[in-house]
């Protein structure tokens, strides 16, 4: 119901109410078949549910699956470390999970406790719950708005609407008709719920209660709006699904070829796939892979971008589009003095003016740190708080009012008193005395001004009598003083981001509660790339999905936008394709926030909605900090893909050896113990060093990876599968070579060691050499090799060690030989790489 364009009778008739209010039993019968003002709740899950589906997972399932199944045939040691495994992932998920707060929380916070309505024209507080429709709201000062109400009496309201348009500058409101379609930041004679009363009063008749009021609607969004699943968990997801489809797949083939070739025992193939399922499965990949995001989410940390979901971190690298709220974000947020033109012939009574006529300072004592009120008039003190002016007494004035459009205050004067107004250029320029000529040149330089986007304002004065009382008609014949341009503008930090952005190809977009021509001069001074098209929140309203697809592949200023609009550019960019960051501040900004594949949110400026719909919250309000976050991203992909690419060559090494045993008929060269050995030392020595690589000197100059981009490459797969067989075949020979079990299962075991310390620093690098000087700037690469040694030392003398995982003692000449092996195999790598490097060069 677009209530703004009823009359008064007319709504009063649809709600059967009267302008004196609603009986209380009139109201308990509408809260009885209305309900309560207060927004619904979306029933949460439980917390065992919470932590009960971190152990979805595929491979996870695998995990559990083959713990259970050791533990039947009485290996408990080697189910208890497995189950371990999986338990320490799931509560590493669910601890992140719980940082994550609920977004209705905050909302319900926006709500006041009490309210003001007439009831048979007596005035009469209630709480807030109980407002119905048809109530007859009293507002004054200070009040935060109860329900939506269609305004139908007003003396000088002035609300405070950020929380739903996003912009600063309070919105002055009146009664009357407003025939034409609004949208909400232009619906004037409606106030809203959870908007702040900053001066005046009001009655006005309740249209909307509880969920049915705009915040009502914001919250509606928000419960619908699934969340979104990062490039990351979903390319995870599908590597996960991979490897179960081959590990799965081998075990059949296996079973069937070593039961009708060989005809082998049952407990001996059960324990051979048991082997097969440790090897190949990666399970201390996630516990690395939260181990490099939650270093990420501390540098980002300092870098004053607070991550609440890890995944988020890698997100940021795979952004394609920025969607930017304005206000707060890529400007200041305060109203601002940029312009300024003074009629030379009456030089010095413009900054007279700026600093008596207004309403804000009344003693010089104050500082304009100290002053809180009309964002415009604090904008002109501030700009002639330099100058030492010192306030004039005020013997008289006339408020400010949209009916006339100007302020007036009087002044003494020396003999006489001085009039100093301001208000609407147009309204002044009529009311002065100025020749045609003068009249159109002040005309043409306020319209330039508007054409920045900037609210301009008028001054004036006048010399008079002091015996003679102020009126409106003796505002005549007035001395033109000059103009002011204001306007929230942009930061300097936010324009040199955006220049970042678009160098990493990400595009920006600037999404706005403001008009046209301010959104469209802001824009063009933050260096967006298209701004010569603006869409408009109604043109937005009588576009299909389709249009909208289309435009907002070549529109990158969308203005008068509300919290549906915003929620609608979203879904349609990523309908595109597009990896989607969307930022704001305020509680219209919450949908949008939750629906992007990375939700930004302002720490300082921003709202308590804001914030808990969003993925990130930057603690610095700077638009800047996105950019050094995208970076960090970026950095953390790549590391991600270092540390995967590393991973698995290792886990298929050690499952070719279970393989080659099976199809040779042959005891398992590695017992399942040795394998957890093996994966041991991977994870905690050597997988977390690659995560500390510095970002490559290309991090923010290269465009976005394809959102269809896999974790592997075709030549990743390639990498894999030969670095596999580069491990696996050298070692198993070079086991062989020796007399003894113990002995051969040992030399095995160090030897895929050897070969994962050398593979690991091939991986630093994709094609480039792996040592550089970079390279000895990651401590944790010479960490990771330190503890690694230590682990292995203990393995060659501990007799413990040796009972535990059935290891025998070397000798110099063995290790010297598998040293050798890892030595080759590292070459073997390097020169491959320079090859593909070459390769492709040519063909680029």
């Amino acid at each position: 119901m677009k209530w703004y364009q009823l009359t008064k009778e007319a709504i009063l008739s649809k709600l059967q109410t009267t302008d004196k209010g609603i009986q209380d039993i009139e109201r308990q019968q509408r809260l009885e078949s209305n309900g309560f003002n207060k927004i619904e709740e979306k029933q949460a899950l439980k917390p065992w549910q919470k932590f009960l589906k971190h152990f979805t997972d595929l491979l996870m399932i695998v995990l559990l699956f083959a713990s259970i199944l050791k533990m039947i045939t009485g290996d408990y040691v080697e189910s208890a470390i497995i189950f371990l495994v999986v338990i320490i992932n799931g509560l590493v998920g669910y601890w992140q999970e719980r940082k994550a707060q609920d977004s209705l929380d905050g909302l319900k916070q926006m709500m006041g406790q009490e309210a003001v309505v007439l009831s048979d024209g007596v005035k009469a507080t209630i709480p807030n719950e109980t407002v119905v429709m048809g109530d007859i709201v009293s507002l004054n000062a200070g009040d935060v708005v109860p329900a939506d109400l269609r305004l139908i009496d007003v003396h000088d309201l002035i609300i405070e609407e950020s929380i739903l348009t996003g912009e600063s500058e309070p919105v002055e409101k009146y009664a009357h008709l407003i025939e034409a379609e609004s949208a909400i930041g232009d619906q004037t004679n409606m106030a809203f719920s959870g908007t702040l009363v900053q001066s005046g009063s009001a009655l006005g008749i309740v249209v909307a209660t509880g969920s049915d009021t705009e915040i009502g609607k914001i919250n509606q969004a928000l419960q619908s709006i699934q969340q979104q699943t990062t490039p990351l968990v979903k390319k995870m997801n599908d590597l996960n699904q991979q490897l179960f489809k081959g590990i799965m797949v081998l075990i059949v083939f296996l079973i069937f070829f070593s039961t009708f070739k060989y005809g082998m025992d049952f407990n001996l193939l059960f324990s051979a796939m048991i082997a097969l399922i440790v090897a190949m499965v990666p399970e201390g990949l996630p516990a690395v892979l939260t181990m490099i995001l939650s270093a990420g989410v501390k540098e980002m940390a300092e870098e004053q971008a607070i991550i609440k979901s890890m995944p988020s971190v890698e997100t940021l690298g795979s952004m394609t589009v920025i969607c930017s709220d304005k206000t707060g974000t890529l400007t200041k947020n305060e109203m601002t003095v940029v312009d300024v033109i003074e009629a030379e012939k009456h030089s010095g009574h413009l900054f007279d003016i700026m600093n008596n006529c207004q309403e804000l300072k009344l003693d010089d004592k104050q500082t304009i740190d100290d002053l809180q009120g009309n964002p415009t008039e604090l904008a002109l003190l501030h700009y002639v708080e330099k100058a030492g002016l010192t306030l004039k007494k005020v013997k008289a004035k006339i408020p400010f009012n949209s009916s006339y459009k100007y302020m007036a205050t009087v002044h003494p004067y020396g003999q006489q008193d001085i009039i100093y107004v301001k208000g609407a250029p147009e309204v002044l320029m009529s009311l002065a005395n100025l020749d045609k000529r003068d009249l159109s040149d002040w005309q043409q330089k306020a319209v330039e001004l508007a054409q920045k986007g900037q609210r301009v304002l008028g001054f004036a004065y006048k010399e008079v009598d002091p015996q003679a009382d102020i009126r409106h008609d003796m505002l005549t014949d007035l001395t033109f003083a000059g103009l002011a341009g204001i306007i929230d503008p942009p930061k300097e930090s936010a324009i040199q981001a955006v220049e970042a952005c678009q160098q990493a190809g990400i595009s920006v977009k600037m999404i706005t509660g403001d008009h046209k021509e301010t959104a469209k001069a802001i824009g063009e001074q933050i260096g967006l790339t298209h701004t010569a098209e603006v869409l408009e929140g109604l043109a937005i309203d009588v576009m299909s999905d389709d249009a909208l697809r289309e435009a907002v592949k070549h529109v990158d200023v969308f203005a008068r936008t509300t919290p549906e609009h915003k929620l609608r550019i979203v879904t349609a960019l990523q309908s595109n394709g597009e990896i989607v960051g969307m930022t704001g501040d305020g509680v219209n900004d919450a949908p949008a926030l939750k629906k992007a594949d990375i939700g930004i949110a302002m720490g300082i400026k921003g709202s308590e909605v804001s914030k808990q719909a969003a993925d990130m919250v930057l603690a610095d309000d700077n638009f800047q900090t996105i950019s050094k976050a995208v970076k960090e991203g970026r950095r953390i992909f790549d590391n991600l893909k270092k540390t995967i690419n590393f991973f698995i060559p290792t886990a298929l090494a050690q499952g070719f050896v279970v393989i080659f045993a099976l199809l040779m008929n042959r005891p398992l060269p590695l017992s399942p113990v040795q394998i957890l050995w093996v994966n041991m030392v991977t994870t905690i020595a050597l997988s977390y060093a690659l995560g500390f690589e510095k970002a490559s000197a290309d991090t923010m100059s290269r465009p976005p990876r394809p959102t269809n981009e896999g974790i592997l490459s075709a030549y990743s797969l390639f990498r894999i599968f030969y670095v596999s067989l580069l491990i696996m075949i050298p070692s198993y020979f070079l086991s062989t070579q020796y007399d003894g079990v113990l002995v051969q299962q040992t030399v095995l075991l160090q030897s895929i060691v050897f070969a994962q310390a050398v593979y690991m620093i091939n991986c630093r690098e994709l094609l480039n050499p792996s040592i550089n000087k970079a390279m000895f700037q990651n401590r944790a690469l010479f960490i990771s090799l330190g503890i690694l040694t230590l682990l292995q030392l203990g393995l060659q003398f501990s007799p413990l060690a040796h009972t535990l995982i059935g290891t025998a003692q070397l000798t110099l000449t063995q290790i010297s030989a598998m040293l050798l092996n890892a030595l080759i195999i590292f070459i073997i790598v390097e020169v491959e790489k320079m090859i593909t490097k070459k390769i492709t060069v040519s063909k680029t």
